[in-house]
């Protein structure tokens, strides 16, 4: 007997994503309902774990460490951009949906909250959204 690589189970993901899309919206829409210590960061974790059970979607055998690395980049990579100010990506990050994706002006603390985004996402991948099976 063998194990085969555990793989994870693409509807559970997709309901991941949706839900924290939900939750990230609500918590940018309803500020009043978190505390008010914690600013705009609960969305930024939330942002983060999106990106998470997203790749999750498509990356349905790759382990959760290397899934968490690959989204931190991910994170990492469109906070740094947001240094960037070239004309179109002002113009982008103006729209509602281009400032929700893209965000509009860098933080270290949106760091902090993605990383901790990350590592919520990626223990929940490991409890609740592997499917394990041996032949």
């Amino acid at each position: 007997m063998f194990l085969v690589k555990p793989e994870r189970r693409r509807l559970l993901q997709v309901g991941a994503t949706v839900a924290v899309i939900a939750l990230g919206l609500a918590s940018r829409a309803y500020p009043q309902f978190l505390p008010a210590a914690l600013g705009k960061y609960p969305g930024d974790a939330l942002w983060a774990m999106m990106i998470v059970f997203a790749l999750g979607i498509i990356a349905t055998r790759m382990r959760t460490w290397q899934l968490a690395l690959w989204s931190l980049l991910i994170c990492f990579a469109v906070e740094f951009g947001q240094l960037v100010q070239a004309p179109w990506l002002v113009e982008l990050r103006a729209h509602p949906l281009g400032h929700l994706v893209l965000g509009s002006t860098f933080g270290w603390a949106d760091l902090i909250a993605y990383t901790a985004g990350v590592a919520i996402a990626a223990l929940v991948d490991t409890v609740a959204l592997f499917k394990r099976r041996s032949f």
